[in-house]
């Protein structure tokens, strides 16, 4: 968990310093509640698949497992680094102080939520597609063959999660930037489910139910 925290240090530091050398994520208008809500729960769920993907990467001795690994770990770490540098810009917290999930209508997430406690044991951290604290513990536990499809079994589940909420963002925020990233996440992740897909299906496994 340690070397994640620091990769996220790094990849923040510079992605806040690219953002104050020009690159802000504003055209003159000012963050909707769907910008900073998205930035701040969107860190929140990519930190949990960079932390499944640091562990795959290092555990794994399938090189095509490891290879998705670092590719997921090395884009969300970017991302994660480019969203927080705009909650810097905009004055936001880093973390929704109520309940994830708010910028989204009641109606939108509700079916989306999951009704388990979540990893760490934050209150209100139900969101879609997140491994549980039970499921991290299991990922741990294994190795060989019965990691790579556990992992990949959870990280498909996850990035199903992460794409509905980032198809609400890229019709909703304000912001053209933030609706660009959105927009790239729900391509990146919908191709990565795919691959997951083809992936479990090599190995003779079938996937986690969608969230």
């Amino acid at each position: 968990m340690l070397k994640v925290t620091a990769l996220i240090a790094a990849v923040l530091v510079g992605a806040a310093g690219g953002l104050f050398l020009g690159q802000q994520p504003s055209t003159g208008d000012e963050p909707g509640a769907v910008d900073i809500g998205f930035a701040q729960d969107m860190s929140m769920h990519h930190q949990q698949a960079v932390q499944m993907a640091t562990l795959a990467r290092e555990r794994s001795s399938d090189s095509a497992v490891r290879q998705l690994a670092f590719d997921i770990e090395t884009s969300q770490l970017e991302q994660i680094g480019r969203m927080k540098g705009w909650l810097v810009l905009w004055g936001a917290p880093e973390q929704a102080p109520g309940q994830v999930m708010a910028w989204m209508p009641a109606q939108t997430h509700a079916g989306m939520a999951m009704t388990m406690p979540m990893a760490g044991g934050q209150a209100g951290s139900l969101m879609p597609g997140m491994a549980t604290s039970a499921e991290l513990a299991r990922l741990r536990s294994l190795s060989g063959a019965e990691f790579d499809v556990f992992f990949l079994q959870l990280m498909r589940r996850h990035h199903q999660g992460g794409s509905a909420m980032a198809s609400f963002a890229a019709q909703n925020a304000t912001l053209p930037t933030v609706t660009t990233l959105a927009r790239n996440i729900v391509n990146s992740q919908a191709a990565e489910v795919r691959t997951i897909g083809s992936m479990l299906s090599e190995r003779g496994a079938q996937p986690l139910p969608a969230p």
